[in-house]
């Protein structure tokens, strides 16, 4: 029998970074000596959001989702030894996209690449920040410029280089349904294909090169049919759109080139061990069908759901991609789905409902008017609400959540400690010495940096006119700038965004009848109100520190008001100091805190800290968030009411919870009702 010629595999990734850029850049080098294909960059969130790591709002999240990198030697430190040439580099980067982009070039220069020949994606997709992230910095309009700038600079300067990489991955993970995974980001693709068209910075002749260059990045659920179905119907509609709308004739222009992590979401923290099978049939869905499969594929640790991977949890991810790539025959078929009447019918619905939805979009004017005025937003809120609702009511089965729920002890968790890798605490006061080191040096030998002032000035002139503000970004990166500085410029001339939250205009997601779990609540709801003489007990959630995970937040709060409560939500990124501010203007009866990031140990005692100071240490507090044992433990001691973390899914139940602590807090009676 002769041998097949068997497809190349798809790039094989690793999401790393965290604690310093030493520390990411021994791991990227452990990652590629164990037969990683290319690296994939995670930034921490003062980095993501445009804050050098001393700043109030970076307090707890230094290094923690990612690694710090606050200036030039940051980034030189990152990638060490590491020959930028040869390598294809994903950056997880948006708001401040451009900033991380000039770094990278700069080092590259340094170590003498060709910069024509680097290889790699800046996301760089700012729809999705203000939908479902929460890494947004400025507002639409400046947020699309930089993009378009940041394109057409790369056509013409970085040509290997995928500027943007359009990710609907989030919106899947903040409720989106396939369709409307799809219909946003191609709504996103057109908003940013129509700005870089109208710039006048590149030739209509060149516009192949611009969509031959913007990737996606997507989302795969366990539902692996459906899936794979989206990801066939997502290249169809990227065709069709590409040729219809901005004539482009090369068909290799109007592939649809996408990278897949598989959904975290999913990932439960009961029974964690279901989550590998879980990880392996989300990476079936975008390598099975041969015409529809990945282009990169990185796949989330089994603990992902408990705290940070280890090496070792992201070296069995890595194994996984390799065994399917190298031990199955996978790679030595043609499309095994070609002709198969079901997906057809699927793949053809799916297109049908997402061109309709496309369409409605743009009837609005388009993907950046729908942000503003929330109504994508409050779509995903009502998608998400309705999902969570099929879980709570067993509609949706999750298996070791609320199906099979009965356990073995679980050997890989005996010792949670040591099941996660932990940030140690001191990292942050590390790096912020670094900080001031680099800040008070950066002008002496060996830097020689000349001074920033001049590169910031020349930055905040070109934002005020119209021209590319990629070569005065390129200056600040020389000029030995910090990250919060350039930030800083452009938040002057910009100004700052805060997304709607989609919660007041969500609709009612669980019904309230007669015997319902929802209705028991609302009783207890309105009999604490009158027991304590208001009209309604007041609840406010709050996001503290940089965390824009904010799907579980609005979540609560839209549950919170469904079963009575008048809920003061006032979105991400809020200093303790701002929370409380609030929780005491608003006179709440209870705080519900909600953290993502692991900077839980340092926030949350410090709005316990000052609702004591205020005199307002009745109010109770709830944590909600991925939160270790250890650490739960640690804030139940330091007097929150109650811990919550993603194994507690009925959220109903949560409420009820919440209104026992409120009862608690006042002195009132238990109430004998079943939440």
């Amino acid at each position: 029998m002769t041998e097949r010629q068997k497809d190349r595999p798809w790039l094989m990734r690793t999401y790393a970074g965290h604690s310093t850029a030493e520390a990411s850049n021994e791991l990227y080098r452990r990652n590629l000596a164990k037969g990683q294909t290319g690296l994939s960059v995670a930034f921490d969130l003062p980095t993501q959001t445009g804050y050098d790591s001393d700043h109030i709002l970076a307090r707890g999240e230094v290094g923690r989702v990612g690694v710090p990198v606050a200036h030039l030697g940051d980034m030189r430190r990152l990638f060490q030894d590491i020959p930028l040439e040869q390598m294809n580099t994903s950056m997880t980067i948006n708001a401040t996209a451009m900033w991380l982009l000039a770094l990278y070039q700069v080092v590259a220069e340094e170590q003498g690449a060709d910069i024509t020949k680097l290889q790699g994606t800046t996301q760089n997709d700012i729809v999705k920040e203000y939908l479902s992230r929460g890494t947004h910095v400025f507002p639409p309009g400046p947020s699309l410029r930089l993009t378009t700038d940041m394109i057409a600079y790369t056509v013409s300067h970085m040509p290997k280089w995928n500027p943007i990489n359009i990710c609907s991955y989030h919106l899947q993970e903040a409720g989106a349904t396939p369709v409307q995974e799809i219909a946003y980001a191609m709504s996103t693709a057109i908003a940013v294909l129509d700005a870089v068209r109208d710039s006048g910075q590149v030739p209509q002749e060149r516009m192949g090169d611009v969509v031959g260059r913007i990737s996606f990045f997507v989302n795969a659920g366990v539902r692996f049919i459906e899936e794979m179905c989206k990801m066939r119907a997502f290249g169809r509609i990227w065709d069709r759109i590409t040729r219809e709308r901005y004539g482009i004739e090369d068909p290799k222009h109007r592939r649809f080139r996408y990278g897949v992590q598989v959904n975290s979401l999913g990932l439960t923290e009961a029974q964690p061990e279901n989550n590998v099978q879980r990880i392996v049939l989300e990476m079936l869905a975008v390598t099975l069908s041969k015409d529809a499969r990945a282009r990169a594929v990185q796949l989330p640790a089994w603990n992902e759901a408990l705290g940070l991977p280890r090496p070792w949890d992201q070296q069995w991810s890595l194994r996984i991609q390799q065994v399917l790539a190298h031990e199955s025959d996978l790679l030595e078929y043609d499309d095994i789905f070609e002709g198969s009447h079901v997906v057809e019918a699927k793949v053809a619905t799916l297109v049908e409902e997402s061109l309709a939805e496309i369409e409605r979009i743009q009837e609005m004017g388009g993907a950046m008017a729908a942000v503003e005025s929330g109504y994508l937003k409050s779509q995903l809120v009502a998608s998400h609400a309705e999902r969570r609702a099929r879980i709570e009511s067993g509609r949706e089965k999750i298996v070791g959540v609320n199906i099979f729920e009965t356990t073995e002890p679980n050997p890989l968790t005996a010792d949670l400690d040591t099941a996660i890798q932990t940030v140690d605490p001191a990292v942050e006061a590390r790096v912020i010495a670094s900080l001031q080191r680099w800040r008070d040096t950066r002008y002496q030998p060996p830097f020689n940096h000349p001074r920033p002032c001049k590169a910031l000035e020349r930055l905040k002139e070109a934002a005020k006119g119209t021209g590319n503000l990629m070569e005065a970004t390129l200056e600040c990166a020389r000029s030995g700038v910090t990250t919060g500085e350039w930030a800083g410029a452009l938040r002057e001339v910009f100004g700052e965004f805060r997304a709607p939250t989609g919660v007041s205009s969500a609709p009612v997601a669980v019904a309230a009848e007669e015997g319902t779990a929802l209705a028991e609540v609302r009783r207890k709801v309105d009999a604490t109100a009158r027991d304590l003489g208001v009209g309604k007990l007041r609840f406010l959630v709050g996001k503290p520190g940089l965390d824009g995970h904010s799907n579980g937040a609005e979540q609560i709060a839209v549950r919170a008001r469904d079963a009575g409560f008048e809920v003061v939500y006032q979105g991400i990124r809020l200093t303790p100091e701002q929370i409380v501010d609030a929780a005491l203007a608003e006179d709440v009866h209870a705080v519900g805190l909600s953290i993502l990031s692991g900077s839980h140990a340092q926030l949350v005692p410090d709005v316990l800290e000052r609702l004591r100071e205020a005199g307002a240490a009745d109010i109770p507090v709830i944590a909600g968030g991925i939160i270790p044992n250890g650490d739960a433990e640690q804030l139940r001691a330091a007097g929150v009411a109650a811990v919550f973390t993603p194994k507690d899914f009925d959220i109903t139940g949560i409420i009820g919870r919440i209104v026992d602590e409120i009862r608690k807090a006042n002195k009132l009676d238990p109430l004998e009702v079943p939440a």
